[in-house]
């Protein structure tokens, strides 16, 4: 208690610089805990992908879709627990700056599959019973005030018309992990109106969900899958949810790099605004330095004081940014809960932020400690007064 007193003292003889210094580090932590958040946020689908299930879509591309027969022949191949599927749907909700996913789905086939959608007994059966009925996610539900039996009306892009639901349940996801924000509907209920519309492209789908006995055969399931329908009219490429999802990420990995990049640069930038702060304090305390050595003091005692007053700097921004990181990580992912469904701070976030203000702390404090023990007493006596 007394050395932190000491420190404490020593680092606020001049206030205004040590607490600019310490807002610095604080705002720097702060924007580096949330540049690693958003990274994590990126990566929110593919982490939460479960190992027990592939995905199969058109070989050409995802744009293209498959007809829904491949279903049946699918569900026979061995190893395969359950199979469903699903289409991209596209709609607006009133504007285009209300984006949420929103899909075609078979129902009952579709949430067995995807167990961590937590829906009531109630719920559930209203949303299988009702043609026009859509299931969505708790968040989404918030962000616009839905509850249950609200009529609401989305504008088709790939599906041109507006198209009338009911909500008839409203999930919640099993941990912090699952994406609450997105929308659910009857595949047959896009079907019926497609054929009467364009029937040309009825009876189709975007992918399919396949649930695995064993999900140590992955790789050999998604080759007998795909075996099935080479050389048709619609091949088939099939991969792990995971690599599903991190196909979708692969599209702007440079925009992640880039925001990795920077927040590395932001450790940099605090790492010379401290160092400035510890070499001024040590040019200012030479006089003293040489006076503890003339009392007897080693060059231990000194280096202990210089470096103890940078940790204590450091680690005090480093605290203030860590407790900071919660409520402006929250107000943000509130704020953009629609492109970030998943967004809360890893404890790796917080650790990285220990760890770098530690050193920041250190070698912060190297050149000033080998100035202050090098200083003979003659010389550091002369520079006071």
């Amino acid at each position: 208690m007394f050395l932190l007193r000491i420190l404490f003292r020593n680092a606020f003889r001049h206030r205004l610089r040590t607490l600019l210094t310490i807002l610095g580090i604080t705002i720097a932590l702060l924007s580096f805990g949330l540049l690693r958040t958003v990274v994590s946020a990126w990566y929110a689908g593919v982490n939460a992908s479960s190992a027990g299930r592939l995905i199969t879509r058109n070989a050409v591309s995802l744009v293209f879709s498959m007809p829904i027969s491949y279903a049946e022949r699918i569900r026979q191949v061995e190893g395969v627990k359950g199979v469903s599927y699903a289409n991209w749907f596209g709609g607006i909700y009133i504007t285009e700056k209300n984006f949420f996913p929103n899909f075609a789905i078979q129902p009952r086939s579709y949430l067995e599959l995807y167990p961590e959608f937590v829906i009531s007994p109630e719920q559930q059966r209203s949303f299988f019973t009702d043609r026009r009925g859509c299931l969505v996610g708790r968040r989404l539900a918030e962000r616009f005030g839905w509850k249950i039996g609200d009529n609401l009306t989305l504008k088709g892009t790939i599906y041109p018309g507006s198209w009338e639901f009911v909500v008839s349940g409203i999930y919640r996801g099993v941990d912090k992990t699952t994406d609450e924000n997105q929308f659910f509907f009857h595949w047959d209920y896009l079907n019926e109106t497609v054929k009467k519309s364009v029937p040309r492209r009825a009876d189709q789908t975007g992918v399919y969900v396949i649930a695995l006995k064993n999900p140590q055969r992955a790789a050999e399931i998604s080759r007998a899958v795909d075996a099935l329908f080479s050389n048709s009219l619609a091949e088939t490429l099939t991969e792990t949810e995971k690599a599903f999802q991190l196909s979708f990420v692969s599209m702007t990995e440079a925009i992640v790099v880039a925001i990795q990049i920077v927040s590395y640069v932001v450790i940099v930038i605090i790492l010379a605004v401290v160092a400035n702060t510890m070499a001024m304090t040590a040019r200012e305390r030479i006089g003293e330095y040489a006076i503890f050595k003339a009392m007897g003091f080693r060059s231990h005692h000194i280096a202990g004081m210089v470096f103890g007053e940078s940790l204590f700097i450091t680690m005090s921004g480093c605290l203030i940014g860590i407790a900071l990181t919660f409520p402006v990580a929250h107000a943000f992912g509130e704020a953009m809960g629609a492109f970030f469904p998943v967004f809360r701070v890893e404890s790796s976030a917080l650790y990285l932020d220990l760890l770098f203000s530690v050193l920041i702390g250190v070698i912060a404090a190297l050149f000033p400690t080998w100035r202050a023990v090098r200083i003979k007493i003659a010389d550091g006596l002369r520079r006071i007064g």
